[in-house]
């Protein structure tokens, strides 16, 4: 994809960047009859004051911001440490087949690398999460699952709230989501139950835009072997099956917190302030509640050399800046383990040793085959004419493989078998309908960290340990707010995950073997045999697919977690965490529902709180 755009898209690129850019600083240029955008922490007027102030604005601070701000007599700031998610190169986050070239290494990410992993042959791993409007969401790819039920009643029942339950929390899910038809016009009856889903909410959803020639085969094999058995709708709470693939795409474009939630109630509302460039840099202590501290101060500011900025809530602080910012600045701020804290000489005001901790994530592969077809995606993601001339069918008519997702159409959440290996020392999953692993098909190699072959057709089975159980850190390497924190995941370091994976992988090699790809797969790309095979090729080639959680968990007892059931931290008043941290269990799926689901109902929560 290094190929350049013909001179005619780049003109009219650069046409639509200069219309964006307009729209987009228009609010500053008007009267306080709009919000305002500041790009820089200097612009922020000193004499703002604020009911709320969300730290970051990914899933969690842009539901939150825009359902506070339904109130015309509170006034909310978001302070987001990246930039724009409008403007230079931001076909990388709106065109969905793309989304790779979002990340790592880019304008749009923080760039994290994590500690040696022992289980991956001592490897680093790039970590890298979203540096920019709509966090996670607009460098995401895009992949809308729920999860299962079960999940969402173990959050419930370890915060001692049975808000958080499935039945009590599903409205909140269509309360999200607006299902759209797919791209492509194709009839989707048969690929989902309508009755799922929300038809008027922010976030747009949909069904693959672009078929593709393994579509067909993929679900011949539902049919025909009962281990992998079809599943109209994996958004229905029970997820086991094979299913059509939900994207948060709407037409040709990526729709994600910002461009759903966050954008459209600063260029609507009066009383929504929105700062980025500007990096928290830690919570202030603002007062005491007999011995209890308060903290509704927040400190910014653009960089290490810049002027600190500080501004007061008068009502609350809500913390939304993902499982590694969140405890990065929690931290910062003198709320962890009063041990670490004293080795970086910062006061300790919170002991709390669970900031930081317990953290969740899931290890992913993908295995590929040699393939008879000169229809998959291979040629595309080479670069070149290929790539080109999609572009400009892209541009040209908003259709085509480019303004699909470029991961799956299909994806299939299973179960191990009673008499698994990985089950010898009980079930870590949330309750029957909870996956162990996830699988997905996709029309051409795709990779997370092996190099590209240059030639030749393939497709790919992903493999992912959902229900993982390795548990790892985030800790601080200094007390300078801009170094990173220190990242240890601790990939597939348990026995349970490695068997997991390599059923997982076990699997894949039946369902590419299996009588419907029988001419079309003609061969494997890797020849896995042994399990000690498949460790070896884990080792090398795993990564995590991050979805960091838990590391400000949620738990009723303040002995056992960081926030309580209505996601308050424990021990201070002020303060308060929406985002992925405080899951205390990780989704057995893709995180990206799930946030937008608890923070749809957190809001509702922190409304009450207030009314």
């Amino acid at each position: 994809m290094k190929s350049t755009p013909a001179p005619a898209l780049l003109e009219l690129s650069a046409k639509m960047h200069l219309a964006r850019a307009f729209l987009f600083l228009f609010p500053v240029l008007t009267s306080r009859a709009l919000a305002a955008i500041y790009d820089n922490p200097n612009l922020l007027p000193p004499d703002r004051t604020y009911d709320f102030v969300v730290v970051g604005a990914g899933i969690g601070g842009s539901v939150i911001a825009n359902r506070l701000s339904e109130n015309p007599n509170w006034n909310i700031l978001v302070i987001e440490a990246g930039r724009s998610n409008e403007g230079f190169q931001d076909e990388l986050i709106k065109i969905p087949f793309i989304a790779p070239k979002a990340s790592p290494k880019t304008s749009f990410t923080w760039n994290y690398t994590t500690v040696p992993q022992a289980a991956l042959n001592n490897r680093r791993i790039a970590f890298p999460e979203g540096y920019v409007l709509g966090g996670g969401s607009s460098i995401n790819f895009m992949v809308y699952t729920r999860c299962s039920k079960y999940d969402y009643d173990a959050f419930a029942k370890m915060a001692g709230d049975d808000g958080w339950s499935w039945d009590k929390i599903l409205p909140y899910a269509h309360k999200n989501e607006k299902h759209v038809p797919p791209n492509d016009g194709h009839n989707e009856t048969g690929e989902y139950i309508p009755k799922l889903h929300g038809t008027h909410g922010p976030l747009l959803t949909s069904l693959p835009g672009f078929l593709t020639e393994i579509d067909d085969p993929v679900l011949a094999v539902t049919k025909q072997y009962r281990e992998f058995p079809y599943n109209p709708d994996y958004n229905s709470g029970d997820p086991i099956g094979i299913s059509w693939m939900h994207s948060t795409i709407g037409g040709p474009l990526r729709s994600s917190s910002a461009t759903a939630y966050l954008m459209p109630a600063v260029r609507s509302r009066s009383n929504i302030d929105l700062l980025y460039n500007a990096q928290v840099t830690r919570l202030i202590q603002s007062g005491k509640v007999g011995t209890v501290p308060v903290f509704r101060g927040v400190e910014f500011a653009h960089s290490t050399r810049s002027t600190r900025h500080t501004v007061i809530a008068r009502k609350e602080v809500i913390l939304s800046a993902g499982s590694f910012g969140t405890p990065h600045i929690l931290l910062l701020s003198g709320i962890g383990p009063k041990l670490e804290l004293a080795k970086l000489n910062i006061t300790t005001i919170v002991d709390n040793p669970h900031v930081g901790k317990n953290m969740l994530d899931h290890p992913i592969v993908p295995l590929q085959w040699t393939v008879n077809s000169n229809d998959t995606f291979d040629p595309i993601i080479r670069g070149g004419e290929v790539y080109d001339e999609a572009l400009k069918e892209y541009y040209a008519t908003g259709k085509g493989r480019l303004a699909a997702n470029g991961v799956s159409n299909h994806m299939g959440f299973l179960r191990l078998p009673e008499g698994s290996p990985a089950l010898a020392n009980g079930d870590p999953s949330t309750g029957e309908t909870s996956p162990h692993y996830e699988i997905a098909f996709a029309n051409g190699f795709f990779t997370t960290t092996q190099p590209v072959p240059q030639s030749g057709s393939y497709m790919s089975i992903i493999n992912v340990v959902v229900t993982s159980t390795s548990r790892g850190s985030i800790t601080l390497a200094s007390k300078d707010p801009f170094v990173l924190p220190i990242i240890d995941p601790k990939l597939l370091d348990t026995e349970y995950d490695k068997q997991t994976m390599i059923h997982s992988i076990r699997a894949s090699q039946r369902f590419a073997a299996s009588a419907p790809f029988r001419g079309y797969v003609t061969g494997n790309y890797t020849t896995l045999i042994t399990d000690r095979d498949i460790l070896d090729h884990v080792a090398q080639w795993a990564t995590s697919i991050k979805h960091p959680f838990s590391t400000a968990r949620a738990d009723l007892d303040p002995k056992n977690g960081v926030v309580d059931g209505k996601l308050l931290v424990h021990k201070v008043r002020g303060l308060r965490i929406v985002d992925a941290s405080v899951w205390p269990v990780i989704p057995a799926g893709h995180p990206l529902a799930p946030i937008y689901i608890m923070a749809e109902r957190a809001a509702d929560v922190i409304k009450a709180a207030w009314a």
